[in-house]
């Protein structure tokens, strides 16, 4: 999408903020932006003809509880925050968003352990209405899945995102804000009272500046001036879709009891807000940031990849976790078999192909995968180099956090009492 105030493409654009990156981060951050400066003048820069192209669109859909994360940690406030703003957004802009529930199934008795640290982390996030489940409470609620025990958690739901998405850049354009699409950025110049932000449809000019580039994040911080730790290793994550004859066998989201060493929550069954039911997604190292390049430019992305130190430390101590997914991707009854652990009655020919997406994940130069929120700044710049899963859920709260950040790291001065205004509801 494109604003009816944007430039034309030979003609430079100035701004007080720009945006770099349509998707959902990038998008609520414009919006937070308006409400706190009605006035100011903010232009997200996406580099694809249309917005929330890449991430945004391409996951499961769940607005997750804030269940995971170590209690009193950013990621844990934020999610369970930005899930409560993100159904009160939703209800307001008349997008549909069902509380649907989600188990977290324990197949064996070595899992109950984590499945309980999974309830004590849950309950002291503030997260409503955890339950434990028997083998008969499972049954009530899932039927065909089968597991000694499960966390319930009814306040788990699911969003189509990319129209959240659309819904908050429409919100931009209605405060004044600019969404320019097709402009990639690939320079970054910075000036005396001004960064010259170069892209494919010419220059913007603005006097600030904030990078939420998903994939693209890392080498967009590095030209600005900033440490080129940690590095985007992009992951390949592919969906299944059950059949429609088979959409019974799932009622709501049934989740693995995850492993606590990766950032990844496993193979999971997730029925869509449109009624579908995924199956997936796979974790696989990536050949590239981006789908749909050439065999060429593929290569000279993964040697580039590999040419990070961490990326290489990376596999060699998760290379049994790489050994499985390698296994999943080779062939679809292996990876029906990972998720027919919870309901037996799976089985390949149940499945079809549904679609597949890039996650930007950060890795440090010592191989950890890193599993937060990372922030970085360089001059009139404020990077987000890392958005992980709960992105999406927390995206509004996350906003917030960003907007704070950038007030304080620029010398802007405090945000004015928000008054409520027609998009904001």
């Amino acid at each position: 999408m494109e604003s009816r105030r944007s430039p034309p493409p030979e003609d430079p654009c100035r701004c007080d903020v720009a945006v770099v990156g349509g998707g959902i981060v990038g998008l609520a951050l414009a919006r937070e932006l308006l409400l706190r400066r009605p006035g100011a003048s903010v232009c997200v820069l996406e580099r694809e003809q249309e917005i929330a192209a890449h991430q945004t669109s391409h996951n499961s859909g769940v607005i997750h509880a804030g269940i995971y994360y170590k209690p009193g940690s950013l990621k844990a406030r934020l999610c369970v925050q930005g899930a409560r703003e993100m159904y009160e957004y939703c209800e307001r802009h008349g997008i549909a968003a069902e509380r649907c529930g989600k188990l977290i199934l324990a197949v064996d008795r070595s899992e109950l352990p984590r499945l309980a640290e999974l309830e004590s982390r849950g309950r002291a996030n503030g997260v409503s209405g955890l339950r434990m489940l028997d083998r008969g409470g499972i049954q009530e609620i899932e039927p065909h899945a089968r597991g000694v025990a499960a966390l319930h958690s009814p306040a788990t739901g699911v969003v189509d995102f990319a129209e959240v998405a659309r819904a908050l850049a429409a919100d931009i354009t209605a405060s004044g804000g600019t969404v320019l699409t097709g402009c990639a950025v690939n320079g970054v110049r910075s000036g005396t009272r001004s960064l010259e932000l170069v892209h494919s449809r010419g220059c913007t000019s603005a006097g600030h500046a904030v990078f939420c580039a998903g994939a693209w994040a890392d080498r967009l911080a590095v030209a600005a001036g900033a440490d080129p730790d940690p590095r985007i290793v992009p992951f390949r994550g592919s969906y299944l879709r059950l059949r429609p004859g088979r959409r019974e066998l799932v009622r709501s989201l049934i989740y693995p009891v995850p492993d606590p060493s990766l950032p990844f929550l496993g193979v999971h069954l997730t029925r869509t807000i449109a009624g579908e039911v995924l199956v997936g997604p796979t974790a696989m190292m990536a050949a590239a940031r981006r789908p749909g390049l050439g065999a060429r430019e593929q290569a000279r992305e993964l040697a580039a990849t590999l040419s990070w130190p961490g990326t290489r430390r990376m596999l060699a101590g998760n290379w049994r976790a790489g050994a499985m997914e390698l296994r999943h991707a080779a062939r679809r009854a292996w990876f029906v078999d990972a998720a027919a652990r919870y309901v037996p009655e799976l089985r390949p020919s149940d499945v079809q192909r549904a679609f597949a997406g890039v996650r930007a994940q950060a890795v440090g130069r010592d191989g950890a995968l890193v599993d937060d929120f990372v922030l970085s700044a360089t001059d009139r710049a404020l990077h987000v180099r890392n958005a992980p899963s709960p992105a999406a859920t927390a995206s509004l709260a996350i906003a917030r956090i960003i907007a704070d950040e950038a007030g304080g790291a620029w010398g802007l001065p405090p945000a004015p009492p928000r008054a409520t205004s027609p998009q904001d509801g």
